[in-house]
């Protein structure tokens, strides 16, 4: 049965809230009095619609409907999840919550506040166990971490529940495990954005190359080993031991500004913005929404060929949207969405990417025989040893594709496989792969017959092929 989701504010965080539930399936409800919401949400849609797909190796499911209400009450009636993102204003959450248990006594509702304790929220509310914070990170469709805050009034029964919920849509659930201004992540935002305001208002440096500080240096350590473990390598073979015993002492040195702020004056907000109009001004928002996107993206999906960090995240989820091919003549075996690191220097797929995504339809194809990977760690699989590919439309990234295949060949060692690809917006043929494998033992690296029931499942599709 399809869930549905509420969204309770239609800005920046709201539309990602949105985009995330509903291109995971889920039915989406938004409601804002703001009459531009559902133009807002509109363009966040656009983007997740663009990049979302592109992290994995399947087709996501069918998208869920999105629902614009006109009364708070509308929206949340009957639904499994309530996502409040309205402004950081405690009365008005407080309201919010309100009209919330009232329309729909028990649900659970998830806050996406960045500095408000669950116990503030909780405050006057009719049902505080069902109350929580689940704080998401811009874009909320890409970046996983979700940082569940219960107070010790919130139900467990809830909290294992909305663990569950937003696990299902790929994200990752951090339980804190004490209540705190601003949780966990944003503590440590806060403590560099501090310091980067000192540095520009002394003029040490400008946004720019602050930034480049971070993107071309420990930012990207941190993408994928986070702060301890980025440590640990650095104490060298004596570990995290000899890293504390070795630059612990520094903690004395005054480098830093933590326990101070720079005041906030005109000046300072003119400087800044000033500096940052000169490093990205010439990019719309959207233009950099864009090119933040297709950068996570690209290195996301490193992470998720290395199985590290949150590539090994997106792998997990990507498992509950694959399912065998069926049995049809053709056979689809792979739906996916280019992703934008397969395109070159033309701005079109490199060629050898159409070898992969044949490769992974043959792959499909395997597991529907049984030739899965239990059978492999047994020591037996298929080996291609000869493939022609003709190139016959651009493919570009972001686009929907499928792969139609026909085993043309499947007695005793040998399957051979005939592929089509096709745009699946209008079923146009971009390219064609006719590839040859033989049955191999893993053991001796030589050929030799498949298992009876291997062996028989690729008899019954060549057969059925043949038919056509």
């Amino acid at each position: 049965m399809t869930k549905t989701a509420t969204i309770i504010g239609g800005g920046v965080i709201g539309g990602g809230w949105a985009a995330r539930f509903l291109l995971n399936g889920w039915n989406v409800r938004v409601f804002d009095p703001d009459p531009q919401a559902e133009r807002k949400i509109s363009e966040v849609m656009a983007n997740a619609r663009h990049a979302l797909p592109m992290l994995y190796d399947c087709a996501m499911p069918a998208e869920g409907a999105l629902t614009f209400c006109s009364s708070m009450a509308e929206a949340v009636e009957g639904v499994d999840w309530v996502q409040e993102s309205v402004s950081e204003r405690l009365e008005l959450k407080h309201k919010v919550f309100a009209e919330i248990q009232a329309a729909n006594p028990g649900v659970i509702i998830g806050s996406s506040t960045s500095g408000f304790k669950p116990s503030e929220l909780q405050e006057g509310a009719q049902d505080p166990g069902q109350i929580m914070v689940t704080h998401p990170f811009n874009p909320v469709y890409l970046l996983p971490l979700i940082e569940v805050v219960p107070s010790e009034a919130t139900s467990e029964a809830a909290v294992e529940l909305a663990e569950k919920h937003l696990t299902s849509v790929g994200l990752y659930p951090l339980r804190v495990r004490k209540e705190i201004d601003a949780h966990i992540a944003d503590r440590f935002l806060e403590a560099v954005w501090r310091e980067a305001l000192w540095l520009v208002k002394d003029g040490i440096a400008t946004t720019d190359e602050i930034d480049n500080a971070i993107r071309y240096g420990f930012g990207i350590r941190w993408a994928q080993m986070g702060l301890f473990e980025t440590y640990r390598v650095a104490g060298g073979e004596a570990g995290m031991r000899h890293f504390m015993a070795q630059f612990g002492p520094a903690l004395k040195w005054p480098w830093t500004k933590l326990m101070d702020v720079p005041e906030f004056t005109d000046e300072l907000v003119d400087l800044i913005a000033g500096q940052s109009d000169a490093q990205s001004g010439h990019l719309t928002i959207r233009e950099l929404e864009r090119k933040r996107d297709d950068n996570l993206i690209a290195m996301m999906r490193a992470l998720k060929q290395q199985g590290n960090a949150a590539g090994s995240l997106i792998l997990d989820h990507q498992k509950t949207l694959k399912s065998l091919p069926e049995a049809a003549n053709p056979m689809v075996s792979t739906r996916r969405t280019i992703p934008v690191d397969w395109t070159d220097i033309n701005g079109h797929m490199n060629e050898g990417r159409y070898g992969q995504l044949f490769s992974d339809a043959a792959e499909e194809v395997m597991a529907y025989v049984g030739a899965d990977e239990a059978y492999i760690a047994g020591g037996l699989s298929y080996f291609t040893v000869e493939t022609t590919v003709k190139y016959i439309a651009e493919t570009h990234a972001g686009e929907d594709v499928v792969v139609e295949t026909r085993v043309t060949q499947g007695e005793g060692k040998k399957l051979r496989c005939f592929h089509e690809m096709k745009r699946a917006s209008d079923g146009e043929l971009m390219a064609t792969c006719d590839q040859f494998m033989l049955h191999v033992s893993l053991e001796t690296r030589r050929t030799c017959d498949p298992a009876d029931h291997v062996k028989a499942k690729v008899e019954a599709l060549a057969a059925l092929h043949a038919e056509g």
